[in-house]
C-alpha cells in the first residue's frame, strides 16, 4: 500500500504569511483572523521594514502583508527590497491610506495588491490567495 498524498497536497495549498505592522495590536488581530483559515499559516511578524526583511530572509514566506508607514524602514522601501531579492512571492500592502498616489507608489515598489485597513476579511483573504501558484 502506498502512502497517501493528502498531507502533501494540504501542505502545498497552505499559504505562508509574514505580517508586518508597527502596531502590535494590529499584528495580533491579523494573526487571529488569518488563523481562522486552515489554508494560511502565519510564519512570522515584524514591527518595521528592516525587521520585515530579516524575517523574510529567515522564513521566505509566500505572502508578506505590509503596512506602509513604519519606523526604521517604511513599507515601500521594505517591499522593494523583499521583491527585488525574491524573498517572497507576493507583497500585499495593508494601509489606512487609499489615495491613488499611495496605491500607485505601492505598486511601483513591487507590491502585488493593496488593501485598505478596515476592508472586509474576505478582501484580505482574496488578496492573499490571488495568483496563487
Amino acid at each position: 500500500m502506498q502512502p497517501s498524498n493528502t498531507t502533501s497536497q494540504s501542505e502545498q495549498s497552505t499559504v505562508r504569511v509574514l505580517i508586518v505592522d508597527d502596531m502590535p495590536q494590529v499584528r495580533e488581530d491579523l494573526r487571529i483572523l488569518l488563523q481562522l483559515s486552515n489554508e494560511i499559516e502565519v510564519v512570522g511578524e515584524a514591527g518595521d521594514g528592516l525587521e520585515a526583511i530579516q524575517q523574510a530572509e529567515l522564513y521566505h514566506p509566500d505572502v508578506v502583508i505590509m503596512d506602509l508607514e513604519m519606523p526604521v524602514l517604511d513599507g515601500l522601501q521594505a517591499t522593494e527590497q523583499i521583491k527585488g531579492r525574491l524573498l517572497a512571492r507576493r507583497v500585499v500592502i495593508l494601509s489606512v491610506h487609499s489615495e491613488n498616489d499611495d496605491i500607485e507608489r505601492a505598486m511601483r515598489s513591487g507590491a502585488d495588491a493593496f488593501v485598505q485597513k478596515g476592508s472586509s476579511y474576505l478582501a484580505l483573504i482574496d488578496a492573499i490567495h490571488a495568483n496563487k501558484s
